[in-house]
């Protein structure tokens, strides 16, 4: 076994962390991107504090400026001189930095180093410690039962600990507070114990005593491997063992057996990949500060029109007019990990914006993905082709990397975030045309896609209004549905959207032309349609649309 761990440990130490995973892993909580003219792509292999006496750094660290202010003169020479020794980035104290000055700017941007910042409720001593456990958790290896969880989702995690050790499963942090626990403890065979500590969320005060008196929590933290405890009564046999990533511990996962049921054969050896596999998660969960949930609920009020424009910007750092804009964002189907994407979508939109300089805040919203721009160009048309830039850069690169078509609809420029309401519509009504539409097309404003927006408002509009019975249409549709495999109405969509021309409605229905045109005598026999009639042709057509908007819907046909 110790062969086993040595050659995991090896390899992730080998593996390169990108300034994109190790911030995705440390999350918002400790740091902030500003800018990364470098790409997020850039790797990370250490973290250097600035020393005025020996102020080298190693190539690909990142840098943290300690009693450096990001705008005076001396922050563009540490900035300069880190980006000539190849630092990926330079992290700047808390409040002074918010958006780079101009000639800090212009140094990173020579210099390809990214401009980052420790957030005001974490330490310099915290943050080196936080990144230098990023860098060891961002390089392992996912167990192959955990690698669909996503990031953070501690509850996920805990029921997929649950079925490789075969157990009950709580996590819990280096208080004794459970994090998480696995969905099988809710049942009437979880031993008394464990029940008080997911009711009280937290392992009852005595418990904890006596395993400090015990000595318990020093073997523990102090240990490397997992910690066995062999049944006693009417208590479970346990296991419990330390999640460490860089020297530093996150917590731990406990494991008992459930009903008198002994554990998996193998549940010491999944509980030790488990543990290596969980310290993302945890750092993830620890960096995630409440600052962050404030500022998204103050966005997702405001979005939906009831929030307070002047708590959004306080808690943001937007300013309260000004050009800003809404994306909406969403991936197609699932991602190369067969998991949805919304989740990883939201943290990397996040980060990408970031990189690119724009203050940003992102909203999830089921499926879809909601990014706030603020702090736009000053000129409106400016403005626009900075929305259209950055959505552009985020369908292309996201795409790449989540494995999946990422569609980005642009909301309309606004002049205040008063407007971010109007702006989200615009780009729901875009990304729904491109979703609908399909194809190649993956980023697009109002005015690409009117037709589409159009179309689809008079259809709402038209689900309200009565028709006649007895349309050709309605024909067409009673007739499909009592002769099996007939498909008359599709054969008539396609024919009007070719305008009639059987060459071509032939191609896209792969028929003969000559078969084509037995169908459309048919059709015309059947639905006793005039196709000579441009009434007849429209009110076809708009029939023909609704129909297959109910089908999206999962409604009826009109």
């Amino acid at each position: 076994m110790e062969g086993n761990g040595s050659a995991e440990w090896e390899a992730a130490a080998a593996s390169q962390v990108t300034l994109e995973r190790l911030l995705s892993v440390v999350g918002a909580g400790s740091l902030e991107l500003h800018m990364a003219p470098g790409g997020l792509g850039a790797p990370v292999t250490g973290v250097t504090v600035l020393d005025p006496l020996d102020p080298g750094v190693r190539p690909r660290d990142l840098l943290l400026a300690v009693g450096v202010d990001a705008r005076s003169a001396h922050a563009v020479d540490v900035l300069r001189r880190a980006g000539e020794e190849g630092a990926t980035g330079v992290v700047f104290g808390p409040g002074t930095v918010g958006r780079p000055a101009p000639a800090l700017r212009r140094a990173a941007e020579e210099a390809g180093t990214a401009v980052l910042s420790r957030t005001s409720w974490c330490s310099w001593d915290q943050l080196a410690g936080v990144l230098r456990a990023g860098l060891a958790s961002a390089g392992l290896p996912q167990g192959l039962a955990t690698h669909t969880v996503a990031l953070g989702d501690l509850d996920g995690l805990a029921d997929a600990v649950a079925a490789l050790v075969g157990g009950a499963v709580t996590i819990e942090d280096l208080e004794s507070r459970v994090l998480a626990y696995s969905s099988s403890d809710t049942g009437e065979d979880v031993d008394e114990l464990r029940r008080l500590t997911i009711l009280g969320r937290r392992v009852p005060p005595w418990r904890v005593a006596a395993m400090r008196e015990a000595g318990f929590f020093r073997a523990l933290w102090g240990t490397g491997d997992v910690l066995y405890r062999p049944a006693r009564g009417a208590d479970p046999e346990r296991l419990v063992a330390a999640v460490r990533a860089g020297g530093e511990a996150l917590g731990s996962i406990w494991v008992a057996a459930v009903a008198g049921r002994p554990l998996a054969p193998n549940a010491t050896e999944a509980l030790r990949a488990a543990v290596r596999a969980a310290a993302p998660h945890l750092l993830h969960h620890a960096t995630r500060g409440a600052d962050t949930r404030l500022v998204t609920d103050a966005a997702r009020a405001v979005l939906e029109g009831r929030g307070s424009v002047e708590v959004l910007a306080e808690r943001a750092a937007l300013p309260e007019t000004g050009y800003c804009a809404v994306l909406a964002v969403h991936a197609d189907g699932r991602g190369a990990d067969g998991g949805d994407g919304a989740p990883r979508l939201h943290d990397l939109l996040a980060l990408h914006c970031s990189a690119y300089g724009h203050p940003a805040v992102v909203v999830r919203v089921g499926g879809t993905v909601l990014v706030v721009l603020g702090a736009l160009a000053c000129d409106r048309a400016r403005a626009g082709r900075q929305v259209a830039e950055l959505g552009t850069s985020l369908a292309e690169q996201l795409s790449a990397t989540v494995g999946t078509t990422v569609r980005v609809g642009l909301g309309d420029v606004v002049p205040g975030l008063a407007e971010l309401p109007e702006s989200r519509r615009s780009a729901e009504s875009v990304l729904d045309a491109l979703r609908t539409a399909g194809g190649e097309r993956r980023v697009a404003r109002t005015e690409d896609v009117a037709e589409t927006i159009g179309v689809r408002q008079v259809m709402d509009a038209l689900r309200e209004v009565p028709l006649p019975t007895g349309t050709p249409v309605a024909r067409l549709a009673a007739f499909d549905a009592e002769h099996s495999g007939s498909c008359l109405l599709e054969t008539l969509r396609v024919y009007l959207d070719h305008f009639g021309d059987v060459p071509a409605a032939s191609r896209a229905l792969c028929l003969h032309p000559n078969s084509l045109r037995y169908r459309i005598r048919r059709i015309v026999e059947v639905s006793r349609i005039d196709l000579d009639s441009p009434d007849a042709r429209l009110l076809a057509q708009l029939q023909l649309r609704m129909l297959m908007r109910g089908g999206e819907a999962g409604t009826a046909a009109p």
